[in-house]
């Protein structure tokens, strides 16, 4: 099975800097990261309320993504002074990635952090891929999932994208119907979760579901 791996960035932004920080992923992050050996792609996610703003940039195997540790670290640093922030870095194996149709401006993301037992991680892939995501696609607006793991941690974080805010609120019983369910089956507990804004959308990973 091809494994793509993961690298986010989870920047606390002063809220009067974040478009000038996202203006500043689009037109300076992104082309440098197009030119960097193995790199898939790049997501920003925005809660423009608190100042939250995760960057998630995919490689196509791990040594990409430790060859590259360099040359983002630059980037990271530049992009944190623009958005007058402090930044965190996580990185994860991407299990699964789904997309039902591709996501417009104004999409929005529901993201659960999660935490299970490091030897049951493949329990909690198989129940997001046969019992979450064929749910989630019967509903309104759905457009794509995904699904990034830490083994050794023991930690998973789903994202769900839907066409608009407004619709991910109408759905948001159903979501956490079936966000619940899955816990359960999977073993798993919730340990936070987050809405965001899709503000750049250009993950080139291979449908994984």
């Amino acid at each position: 099975m091809t494994i793509v791996f993961a690298r986010s960035t989870t920047i606390q932004a002063h809220p009067s800097f974040i478009d000038e920080g996202i203006k500043h992923v689009r037109d300076v992050v992104m082309p440098a990261l197009a030119e960097v050996e193995g790199c898939l792609g790049l997501s920003l996610l925005v809660d423009r309320d608190s100042g939250r703003c995760i960057a998630t940039s995919s490689w196509r195997d791990e040594e990409s993504l430790r060859s590259s540790e360099g040359p983002v670290q630059k980037l990271r640093d530049e992009a944190t002074k623009t958005f007058h922030g402090t930044a965190e870095v996580s990185r994860w194996d991407i299990a699964a990635l789904h997309r039902n149709h591709p996501s417009d401006r104004g999409a929005y993301c529901r993201v659960t952090w999660a935490k299970a037992e490091p030897a049951h991680m493949d329990r909690v892939v198989d129940v997001w891929k046969l019992g979450g995501i064929p749910k989630m696609e019967e509903l309104e607006g759905f457009c794509s999932a995904s699904l990034l793991l830490d083994h050794a941690a023991g930690r998973a974080v789903s994202s769900l994208t839907y066409d608009s805010r407004e619709v991910m609120e109408r759905n948001m019983e159903h979501i956490n119907e079936i966000r619940a369910s899955a816990l359960r089956e999977a073993n798993a507990e919730v340990l936070e979760t987050g809405e965001f804004e899709l503000v750049i959308a250009h993950l080139h990973v291979p449908e994984m579901a």
